[in-house]
């Protein structure tokens, strides 16, 4: 581990030009003052919150300056003056988010979705495809959990590794430049006790990825000090044994002071060097670092730091003693940098009134707007005064905002709801006007709005030879992986004992022999990363599926999954995109932590994801071979029990498309609608056998997907012929099925053409109990449909269906 502060005293790392270093003052101060005045904005009641990055300045304009096009960036909230230094922030876009302007000019990041601080840049064109991120200084979009970051880290570098190490990439020229981009991530100190950043750090060692990891160390996590987040109070001595040697690949760790200009430029031209060349990892551990105005706006630093801790931040401030070095220096007098910094002061203030004239110019136009409609409304109207002083209220808000103006108009409307008037009707075509409006800027891109939206992909029906083999299950996903792999260079898939001995099912066997271990490879146990590897390849123009081994295990990687992937084109208004797909696998096993089904949990926290529930593998091949036309990110939840049930083998595996979206009715039948998934639909297809005997005749309905549902009513017109409904699968009372049940009787509106009461029927609010008769009891059987179904008949015709 090198000191570079040390080395810096003694020899300087090269000659820096003055130009330069005034510069970097001049940019420094812009970051301050942004601060400062971002902090009163806040205060002023012009913004809702405020985290800033004040105290960071001069470590980041170091990292910035050996950032490269192509480069990619995994950071958080405190990096705003690296992103001004990459030219991808300007002080008038750093206000915008603050404000939540929703305009992605304004805000390119995020369309004012995100608290500020949250920076990204624009990987693709505004129909969906890609842009040349060769060209581009990256970064992934900022999430605010604390290390949330490190999962993708660890994959945009190893996106580095694949494209200088596999010849089949090399054409893909708008992704890399032979490998040569670093991925930079960067974490506050304290945030290093998180699992996450102890995962990716060692994942990154083990794949020896061109990754810089800094860490900002101002001595604090909120208000507490490092002595209770870290042992010996430091991440950079802890982890002295990654550091390489002679004999044993690992880290280049750098310390460095985060005061000190040189030994920071020294440092971040070392790291960058070692890691675009050598492809080695390396941790820049930036101590002594302070935080001028605390952690954010909900209080003060002053409540927990001691007085002498507090002078010496005064003191050690990094624009401060970058002051006093460029003096010392015979740059610059202290003189010409006051002017600097007068200057800095003068033009961030300008850029933050253009910021807020531009935010609240939008807004108060539509008040202007909804206050004439307002009084012109209460011209007609017997509610005259009442209109009046709604419309007085809103001209009287000194900064308003939109939800000012819509609650008004709607409130207005409760007022006119018996009045037939023209100005009624007018101010209602302007609210449901704003809504639409209001729909984009708030509700948008959850999915892809694009070309390449899974809804738009046709489907392809699978085709069958006459004399088609009966093979297993999992053989029919093998020679679908098999054609994925030859003929798409982009997919590559990764997890668990997914390389050597093609998965713990077999689906992937001798394809790593076969494809080599680039495109079929071995991770360690790591859920939370292996899914980052995927995030941050798919980011790159890759096609990953990383795989979770079993179902139950993704609550490992759930955080990442909901924060990160799920919301990624949400959270920048179709900016970005990672059209990952998680291969997994559940449902029908035994016991605790085998046989997993939280699909309602899933459904509730993956909003943003496609979720493919397959009944058999050749279902879910067809699902893979639609996902990879698509550009949405996917789950995928494989049958457990099903790799060595008997399939037909398809004729065109490579080309049949099952469509998302829409489910399939597998049996048709008069009486009574089942709608259900995966394993279940085994079940209630024996059942199904069952009843007939009893001369009940059921319709049952595989859902295929949950998200997407259903897009074409397809239940609907089931539940219209038969009236009566059954929605049935494993997740717990009131999960999955409670979902389905919303989705058909309220939104398709199955309501009105039921004869009976909606019904479900689920597993045990408990994890299923070990052995086969623990399944038994635990999740619903074969004779739990038949009697679930029968009762339900009985009660429409005790005569005909006498009670059990």
């Amino acid at each position: 581990m090198t000191n570079v502060a040390t080395i810096s005293k003694n020899k300087r790392s090269k000659v820096l030009d003055k130009e330069q270093l005034l510069n970097d003052y001049r940019l420094g101060w812009e970051s301050r003052h942004a601060s400062l005045m971002g902090r009163k904005e806040v205060f002023m009641g012009k913004a809702k919150f405020g985290i800033f990055g004040d105290g960071k300045e001069l470590a980041q304009i170091a990292m910035a300056r050996h950032f490269k096009d192509g480069d990619f960036r995994a950071g958080y909230y405190r990096d705003q003056t690296f992103m001004m230094a990459i030219d991808q922030l300007t002080i008038k876009e750093y206000f915008a988010q603050l404000y939540a302007h929703t305009s992605v000019e304004a805000d390119p990041a995020s369309a004012g979705r995100l608290m500020n601080g949250h920076f990204a840049t624009r990987s693709l064109n505004n129909d969906g495809t890609w842009k040349n991120l060769t060209e581009m200084k990256n970064s992934s979009a900022d999430i605010s959990p604390t290390a949330g970051q490190m999962p993708k880290l660890l994959g945009l570098a190893y996106a580095s590794k694949l494209y200088r190490q596999n010849p089949g990439l090399k054409e893909l020229s708008q992704f890399s430049k032979n490998g040569n981009e670093v991925a930079w991530g960067t974490i506050g100190n304290a945030s290093t006790s998180e699992g996450m950043f102890f995962e990716a750090v060692n994942a990154a060692g083990v794949l020896q990825v061109p990754m810089v990891i800094s860490i900002w160390d101002d001595g604090y996590g909120i208000s507490v000090p490092n002595e209770y987040h870290t042992t010996k109070g430091s991440i950079s001595e802890i982890l002295k044994g990654l550091q390489r040697n002679d004999d044993q690949r690992g880290y280049e760790i750098f310390v460095v002071k985060g005061w000190d200009y040189e030994a920071l430029d020294r440092a971040y031209e070392n790291a960058a060097r070692i890691a675009r060349e050598e492809h080695v990892p390396v941790m820049i551990h930036v101590v002594e670092m302070t935080q001028p105005q605390g952690h954010s706006t909900s209080g003060s630093h002053e409540r927990y730091k001691s007085k002498e801790r507090l002078e010496w931040e005064k003191e050690y401030d990094c624009l401060l003693q970058f002051k006093k070095y460029i003096i010392d220096s015979g740059i610059a007098s202290e003189e010409d940098l006051d002017q600097i910094e007068q200057d800095a002061k003068a033009f961030v203030k300008k850029e933050k009134d253009a910021a807020w004239t531009a935010f609240s110019g939008e807004i108060k136009n539509e008040l202007k707007e909804a206050v004439h409609l307002l009084k012109q409304a209460a011209e007609q109207s017997s509610f005259k005064q009442d209109l009046e002083a709604l419309a007085e209220d809103l001209t009287k808000l000194i900064n308003p905002i939109r939800k000012d103006v819509i609650s008004t108009v709607r409130r207005a409307l409760w007022l006119l709801r018996k009045e037939n008037i023209s100005a009624k009707t007018v101010l209602k075509n302007w609210y449901l006007q704003q809504q639409e409006i209001n729909e984009d800027r708030y509700s948008s891109h959850l999915y892809s709005q694009s070309d390449f939206s899974s809804e738009k992909i046709s489907p392809v029906p699978v085709e069958y030879e006459a004399d088609a083999p009966l093979v297993d299950g999992r053989e029919v996903l093998q020679a679908c992986f098999d054609n994925l792999l030859a003929t798409d260079p982009r997919f590559l898939a990764f997890g668990e004992d997914v390389g050597k001995i093609g998965d713990v099912n077999q689906a992937f066997a001798g394809l790593q022999a076969k494809h080599g271990e680039l495109r079929v490879t071995d991770t360690s146990i790591r859920e939370v990363t292996i899914i980052g590897q995927g995030i941050g390849t798919a980011l790159r123009g890759l096609r990953p599926m990383a795989e979770i081994q079993y179902l139950d295990y993704i609550h490992y990687a759930l955080m990442t999954l909901s924060d990160d992937l799920a919301c990624l084109q949400y959270r920048t208004k179709g900016g970005q995109k990672a059209p990952l797909i998680v291969r997994t696998r559940g449902h029908r096993l035994e016991g605790v932590w085998h046989a997993g089904s939280p699909i309602g949990m899933l459904l509730h926290s993956l909003r943003g994801m496609l979720i493919c529930v397959p009944r058999n593998m050749t279902q879910a091949a067809g699902m893979y071979n639609t996902l990879m036309q698509a550009d949405e990110p996917a789950l995928v939840i494989e049958c457990l029990n099903g790799y060595r049930l008997k399939e037909k083998m398809p004729a065109n595996i490579g080309e049949f498309r099952v469509p998302l979206g829409q489910p399939e009715v597998i049996k048709e039948g008069k009486d009574l609608t089942v709608v259900t998934y995966g394993s279940m639909c085994r079940i209630v297809e024996d059942a199904a056998k069952d009843l007939a005997d009893m001369g009940i005749d059921i319709e049952i309905i595989d859902v295929q997907t949950l998200l997407p549902f259903d897009v074409n009513h397809i239940i609907l017109e089931s539940v219209k012929k038969t009236n009566r409904v059954l929605f049935a699968d494993e997740d717990v009372p009131g999960g999955a099925s409670a979902y389905m049940m919303q989705k058909v009787v309220e939104e398709q509106g199955a309501y009105y053409f039921l004869d009976a009461e909606p019904a479900t029927l689920a597993g045990k609010a408990h994890r299923p109990a070990y052995s086969s008769d623990g399944d038994y009891f635990s999740k619903p059987s074969i004779e739990d449909v038949v009697e679930k179904i029968y009762g339900m008949m009985h009660e429409a015709d005790p005569i005909k269906f006498p009670e059990l």
